[in-house]
């Protein structure tokens, strides 16, 4: 215990010593933030502006000077102005000479410049030693504790005691700061805010086109050729109906895209026999946005209960039933009770109501905060493991909604199967070659191969030079 805590104190930042005063050139929304943090974690600060004048804005306990006084003050200058503004930094060269420069400006569009803002800045004024960082953190998140936002905040330099002196002030501020290396990373750095949710772009632009697609589907199937050949209007569909044919499709179609890359990077690992040759771009890519697709295809699973449960109050569900009722007391007929049919209705029920148990407790296990406490094959069980299990059971709810009616004529109009048909085509094939793989003749070699196995040792000993040659 006491070994434990003395590495923690060791980790936690010294607060006992009085800290370094920070100079902010700007006084807009983000540096009132940042000095505001910075005073409240003990930091003096000391903004830097073109009218010395101290108004309301300003934090309490700020000193406000002009640029040459407040650059001679202070060691570490964050510089939260725009770009297009940097030139007033030129006459001052020889007092920022030695000191530390932090650029936290970001660009409208993503490379905006030939150059970083901070590599620009750095060439502005050579003899200080530049620092990215902050560029990340809203003004917002600085007011509001942090506690609503990323507290990642990456940074990079080519001045190895200058980055540490900034990452030390943003473990102060109650931050995690990340290491990128050198100024070479500030472009990439730069682009990161102005990527709108980079790794959700595949995911909702197929789910979309899938959408897309099965919504005409639909509405031709049930909409168009009832008009056409029954001349009944079943334009009302659009609302619920075919909603709720959709989202079960989409729900299903993604939740096997989620698992088909790890069965395609486990044929291809096969293949060549080793683990040690980088799989294909577009598989690299399918693989890092899985976690997205899975949450995309749980919101359409939430959807799909969703709409299921408001069926009963329907006006035609209501009318349909009655209909059914009337027409029995008609003609004095009762319809006696099908068991077959009763078993099928209640397993589809059953197995839906498990695979969307399963399908949410994937969804919360995929949580940071969750998945940070579990660990490695506690978390791969449940997203592999119950991952598959989840898609079996998901499968067999729509291969038993179907029951009959793969077979039934009636069930292709237009020569169009029904949509859940098409549905089953990828999870099928998902499940059939996973079948396949767990078989001891596939699953023992692959598993040598994933402990570092290869069938041709030489060839990667070749591949492992080039690697590490184009690395250096």
């Amino acid at each position: 215990m006491d070994k434990n805590s003395s590495n923690i104190m060791a980790l936690a930042p010294n607060t006992s010593n009085k800290r370094e005063t920070v100079c902010i050139f700007g006084t807009g929304d983000f540096g009132r933030a940042l000095g505001h943090k910075m005073i409240q974690s003990g930091y003096p600060v000391v903004f830097g502006s073109r009218s010395a004048q101290t108004s309301s804005l300003i934090p309490k306990g700020a000193e406000v000077l002009s640029h040459t006084e407040a650059a001679q003050k202070a060691a570490i200058i964050i510089i939260a102005i725009q770009r297009q503004h940097y030139n007033f930094l030129i006459p001052l060269t020889e007092i920022l000479h030695g000191k530390v420069l932090v650029d936290v400006s970001n660009n409208l569009k993503i490379n905006e410049h030939p150059e970083s803002n901070a590599e620009y800045l750095a060439q502005l004024v050579p003899g200080a030693k530049v620092v990215k960082a902050f560029n990340t953190v809203s003004a917002w998140a600085l007011q509001s504790g942090t506690l609503d936002a990323s507290r990642q905040v990456f940074v990079c330099g080519d001045d190895m005691e200058a980055k540490q002196m900034v990452m030390n002030i943003v473990r102060a501020l109650g931050l995690t700061p990340l290491d990128q290396g050198s100024l070479l990373a500030a472009q990439e750095i730069e682009n990161y805010p102005l990527r709108l949710f980079p790794m959700w772009k595949f995911p909702i632009l197929l789910s979309f086109g899938l959408a897309s697609f099965f919504f005409f589907y639909c509405l031709i199937r049930n909409v168009i050729y009832p008009y056409v050949y029954e001349n009944k209007d079943f334009s009302f569909f659009i609302a619920i109906s075919i909603p709720n044919r959709i989202c079960p499709i989409l729900a299903l179609i993604l939740l096997a895209l989620v698992y088909l890359p790890g069965v395609l990077a486990a044929i291809i690992q096969l293949y060549r026999g080793t683990k040690y040759r980088r799989f294909p771009d577009w598989l690299d890519k399918w693989m890092l946005c899985r976690k997205q697709l899975g949450l995309v295809a749980l919101a359409f699973a939430s959807l799909h209960v969703l709409y299921t449960l408001v069926i009963p109050i329907r006006y035609f569900v209501r009318w349909r039933m009655s209909s059914q009722i009337i027409s029995q007391v008609l003609n004095n007929k009762t319809e006696p009770l099908d068991t077959t049919n009763a078993w099928l209705s209640d397993s589809y029920v059953a197995l839906g109501i498990l695979g969307f148990f399963l399908f949410v407790l994937l969804g919360i296990t995929s949580l940071p905060s969750v998945s940070n406490n579990v660990n490695w094959r506690e978390f791969r069980f449940v997203q592999s493991k119950l991952g598959y299990l989840t898609l079996i059971l998901c499968t067999a709810h729509t291969l038993v909604y179907g029951g009959k009616r793969f077979l039934s004529p009636s069930s292709y109009r237009w020569y169009l199967p029904n949509a859940y048909m098409l549905s089953l085509i990828i999870p099928c094939m998902v499940l059939v070659v996973k079948f396949v793989l767990i078989f001891p003749c596939l699953d023992k070699p692959l598993t040598r191969i994933r402990q570092g196995w290869e069938r041709n040792p030489q060839y990667s000993e070749q591949s492992h030079y080039i690697i590490n040659k184009s690395a250096v």
